[in-house]
């Protein structure tokens, strides 16, 4: 945060006696020399420097409703992070790693880098949390191949006057 100095009498129409002696009373300037007020400025994501708005303590907080197609998550967060810190809560909250995970606002998938600001994300705005397919089908593969070995295993393992146990998986694409 970068904070420069000014001089209130610089923004000033008049100098009348009666504003100088509110503003006297008030703890401005006495009228001596033109006290020194601070602008606080801040560097938007955008790269562009502004004025600190007033009013604000700290960030400006967003409720984003997240849907996952059967539950969802009202998740409160800076309105200027990015999809990639959004995807890093909501890694805590649904167990997927954020590179399991697909966001999608306005219906349109959004990159990790892009801030929620900048593509409109409001306060109470809906966004849709998709398992990324191609690392899910991987998943469901890993998981079928570990039951097919641990199939085999047990048949091996059971003798021929032993009833085996069979059990089937199916998976749909």
């Amino acid at each position: 945060m970068i904070k420069l100095r000014y001089s209130k009498r610089l923004f000033k129409r008049s100098s009348s006696s009666k504003q100088q002696q509110q503003a006297a009373a008030c703890g401005g300037d006495n009228g001596v020399g033109g006290g020194a007020g601070e602008i606080e400025w801040e560097v938007r994501p955008g790269g562009m420097l502004v004025q600190k708005r007033d009013g604000r303590g700290g960030q400006e907080m967003v409720t984003v409703r997240v849907s996952t197609g059967f539950s969802w998550h009202d998740v409160s967060i800076a309105a200027t992070s990015t999809f990639g810190e959004l995807k890093v809560m909501l890694s805590m909250i649904t167990g997927l790693e954020p590179r399991e995970q697909r966001l999608l606002f306005r219906g349109k998938e959004r990159d990790d880098t892009d801030h929620l600001h900048m593509v409109g994300v409001r306060d109470k705005d809906k966004v849709l949390l998709l398992e990324d397919p191609a690392l899910k089908d991987m998943k469901l593969r890993a998981l079928s191949g570990q039951v097919v070995r641990s199939r085999a295993s047990l048949l091996s393992k059971c003798n021929s006057d032993q009833p085996a146990v069979v059990l089937t998986i199916t998976t749909t694409y």
